[in-house]
């Protein structure tokens, strides 16, 4: 029988990583080149997958206990090493670090009673997101470890000689079906990963590490800076730096983007600019959903922070640091306040209102039916949910 391997989501950290996680379990945030779940799924090997999360995402995300269970953190980037340990553990046991559950082998009721003998991992502390900026934090040293782990032992597709390699071509790999022709790709700082049915087109200059997964478009004379992610079905033009998209979201135009982490299904209007640098260089503060207020975060660099569904306007200006929620519609002129709740429409000149659920689901099907994906029963329930939640409002 194939091991069952369950994945969780730590509360605390989960609540931290909102509006991003009100979606989608922990480990289906991107960080590198895949999600963090799909780190997990290659290292762990050929198992029995599920997840342990809040109630109403298990429509989509199923739990599938049995006796006995190998049970993973969803927030933790795993590395070779680390797998290793976890598929040691005995039953009973539990990995731990400092005061970090990694990893449990056991019943699920031995987890939730958190009845279990403690093994130290040995090894150095691995990376972890708890925040939402560590996506971007992290995403350059992740990336570049997923690079190598996807390309190890494999042949790149041939390289167009119209495109200019400023650096090392070997830190370049390119997947079948992927087009790129006159463009300028360095590899100094990172290496660039280009997916199956991903397209590059002439004039875009790319400084690594860059990723674009499958089936996403750098448009004509873009310029991209490291370290950025482009998930999959992702579109992006103008100025883009150190930004990780999750998947199916669009910048397609002029305009900056930088220290980012947008979610999916999003769009930023032609002409969007979002600040990641404070006028004074200070410190910068950013909406926390546990506290219910703007913490300090220790970073002098901090961009956009963007919900599932959510969109801007064409020449939205954004504010450094800016959270918009799920399903948030930012239009016209001024800067729209730091943090906009869920289901919000509206522009700093105008003011905010909700948005009827109803309305979002009409737009949300038309955005989805562009790419040939549907608005499911299981995702109705999920924004159902969200829209009653009491916090989105705060």
């Amino acid at each position: 029988m194939k091991r069952n391997i369950i994945i969780f989501d730590d509360t605390e950290v989960r609540r931290h990583l909102l509006p991003l996680s009100y979606t989608r379990p922990v480990a289906h945030l991107r960080v590198g080149i895949t999600t963090i779940d799909e780190k997990w799924r290659s290292m762990l090997g050929e198992a029995t997958y599920s997840y342990l999360t809040v109630p109403y995402l298990k429509g989509k995300y199923p739990l599938r206990a049995r006796r006995d269970n190998l049970l993973v953190a969803g927030h933790v980037i795993p590395t070779p090493e680390l797998a290793q340990q976890v598929l040691q553990l005995q039953h009973g046991e539990a990995l731990m670090v400092g005061e970090d559950l990694i990893a449990f082998n056991g019943s699920a009721h031995d987890f939730d009673a958190r009845h279990w003998s403690n093994v130290v991992y040995p090894g150095q502390k691995p990376d972890m997101i708890t925040r939402p900026y560590h996506l971007f934090l992290l995403n350059g040293k992740v990336l570049e470890a997923d690079f190598d782990r996807l390309t190890s032992g494999r042949q790149s597709q041939p390289l167009s000689e119209t495109n200019i390699v400023i650096g090392d071509r070997n830190r370049i790999f390119i997947e079948e079906g992927a087009w790129v022709e006159g463009a300028y790709l360095n590899t100094h700082e990172g290496p660039i990963y280009l997916g199956r049915d991903t397209e590059v087109m002439e004039g875009a200059m790319i400084r690594g590490g860059f990723a674009a997964c499958q089936g996403a478009k750098v448009r004509m004379g873009a310029k991209v800076y490291g370290a950025t992610t482009l998930g999959p079905y992702c579109k992006i033009g103008g100025e883009v730096e150190n930004t990780v998209m999750i998947g199916y979201s669009n910048k397609a135009h002029d305009g900056f983007l930088g220290d980012a982490v947008i979610g999916e299904w999003c769009n930023l209007g032609g002409g969007t600019t979002a600040s990641d640098l404070k006028n004074d260089y200070s410190e910068i503060k950013v909406w926390d959903y546990v506290d219910q207020r703007f913490v300090r975060t220790g970073l002098q660099f901090c961009g956009l922070i963007m919900g599932d569904h959510s969109k801007t306007g064409v020449n939205c200006m954004i504010n450094t640091a800016t959270v918009l929620g799920v399903g948030v519609n930012i239009h016209g002129a001024g800067f729209p306040r730091n943090f906009v709740a869920s289901f919000q429409e509206g522009s700093a000149t105008a003011g905010f209102k909700n948005v009827p659920l109803t309305t979002f689901f009409g737009i949300a099907e038309r955005v989805m039916a562009r790419r040939n994906v549907q608005l499911t029963d299981a995702d109705r329930d999920i924004f159902t949910a969200i829209y009653n939640l009491s916090d989105r409002y705060k």
